[in-house]
């Protein structure tokens, strides 16, 4: 069973850098696409970045050039960057996974970020 667990959220002053993780506590599956969304409040999810089995990473308009998403598939964890942060990065971050296999997605219960001046 898959268990996706972020962690690395907190509080951040602006201009600073939080590292988020991602790690499957579950049964070790394949994934192919991973990523993470993330939701303001009174916003919609959106997606921030993901990230492919093969390595290609696509990123939101709004963190290019911040955030630099990766991932280990031998340990099946993914990392979130983020640098020079803005009070708008502040949401719940989640990450996700698409088993390659199962063809399920799965979602963390998601991390605070909140970003201060």
């Amino acid at each position: 069973q898959v268990n996706l667990v972020e962690l690395g959220g907190g509080l951040v002053q602006a201009g600073g850098s939080r590292r988020l993780s991602c790690a499957n506590s579950g049964g070790r599956i394949s994934f192919d696409a991973m990523g993470w969304h993330r939701q303001a409040p009174g916003k919609r999810r959106e997606l921030v970045a993901s990230i492919t089995s093969g390595g290609s990473a696509v990123y939101a308009d709004s963190v290019k050039g911040r955030f630099t998403i990766s991932r280990d598939d031998a340990k099946n964890t993914m990392v979130l960057q983020m640098n020079s942060l803005k009070l708008e990065d502040t949401a719940v971050y989640y990450c996700y996974a698409h088993g390659t296999w199962t063809r399920s997605d799965y979602w963390g219960q998601g991390t605070q970020v909140t970003v201060s001046s």
